[in-house]
Parts: C-alpha cells; structure tokens; sequence
C-alpha cells in the first residue's frame, strides 16, 4: 500500500511541481495540497483518512511551518512531518526539530534524494540529509550519560537554552554571565560531545533531557 502524503506550500506552482514528481515514486502518492497550515487543519478535520507524511513548507502566511508543526505534534503526532524548506540556517532547523519535525529537506534537493529521504522517513521514522547527519547525530548514540561526559551544572543550563530562539548574547543575559563564558561553555561542549554547531547541541540536549521538547 502506498504512503500518503500532504505538500504544504503557499506557492502553488511549486506544490503542483512536487505533487508530480512524488506522484511518480513507486510507494507514495499525494492525496492533497495545502496552502498554508489552517488550511491544512481544515482538510485534515474534515477527512477521516489521514495521511502518513506531510511536507511541510516553514515560510507561508497566516500559518507557518513551525506553528503547523506544533500543532501536528499535539493533535495527530503519528503523522510524520517533513520540513521542505529553503530555509537552512540553525535557527530554522532547531525549531522544527523542537516542535516535532522527523526530517527537513532543502527546496533545491534532486528528487531521487527527496525520494529517499520520504523512503527513510517511512521506514525508520526519521530522516536528516548528509550534511546534518554527520554534524547532528554522529555522536548522539545514547550509551554516555552526563556523569561519564562530565557535563557541569552550568553546562546543564546553558544545554536549556540551546533549544530554544534566544541568542548566544540573550543567553548570557538568562545565565547573569558574559556572552564569552556563554561562548566557552558552547566551546566545552561542543569538544565533549564531538559537535561542531548549536544544531547539534539542540539535539543532544532535547534527546537528553537537558531541554523540554
């Protein structure tokens, strides 16, 4: 049986354009498009089947990415959501991880990667490109607690805030120290667990229990 999927974009043509190609992936057909996340709510109150995946854009009007996300995750969190975005900066990726994304995909990805990257989502539940994969996951294994890491109290708290919008300077500010030792402790961190960027850092805390999801 094929997997359904739900494209939502606010740019029609382009919507049309992936409803095509994924039209022709053996496994997955796309049962619908949405214009924007309300609109999205509105067909999915309104159907009782209910797709596997929705490809979901974050920059649309009157409801984006990440507030459709959030909603996904609270009301039906077995729909797996796909980022489909050409936002790839840190920012946009920590959040839609935080607010339940299993997998983000840039705009300018070839279809036979998509493909993949909808068969990945299907089968193992999550998927993430190359690029983040390696900076993300790689030493995300689970078998190290925080004794073992010897990550401090205050490595802890700065972990907290990893997840969440504020800047490394906000941060600072949250911690009553200066936006360096805010920096040092990113630094500390970062050779400790074998990262390279607040992405990852997001991650391990979130799978952790360092930041609430």
């Amino acid at each position: 049986m094929k997997k359904t999927i739900i494209i939502v974009d606010d740019h029609l043509l382009i919507a049309k354009a992936l409803e095509s190609i994924i039209n022709n992936f053996p496994g997955f057909a796309v049962k619908g498009v949405a214009e924007n996340g309300k609109a999205l709510i509105e067909k999915l109150q309104t159907s009782e089947e209910k797709p596997d995946i929705i490809l979901l854009d974050i920059s649309m009007p009157i409801m984006d990415g990440f507030e459709t996300a959030q909603w996904l995750r609270k009301n039906l969190p077995d729909i797996k959501v796909m980022a489909l975005s050409m936002q790839g900066d840190d920012q946009s990726v920590i959040r839609m991880i935080k607010y339940g994304a299993k997998g983000y995909m840039l705009k300018n990805t070839h279809p036979k990667d998509l493909e993949h990257a909808l068969s990945k989502l299907s089968s193992e539940g999550s998927f993430y490109p190359e690029w983040a994969e390696k900076i993300i996951f790689s030493t995300l294994n689970g078998d190290k607690n925080d004794k073992e890491l010897k990550i401090s109290d205050r490595e802890k708290e700065f972990l907290s805030y990893t997840a969440t919008e504020l800047s490394y300077k906000e941060i600072a500010e949250k911690m009553f120290c200066s936006p360096r030792t805010v920096e040092s402790y990113r630094d500390q961190l970062c050779e400790k667990l074998g990262l390279k960027t607040r992405v990852g850092l997001a991650v391990f805390a979130l799978k952790n229990g360092f930041a609430e999801s």
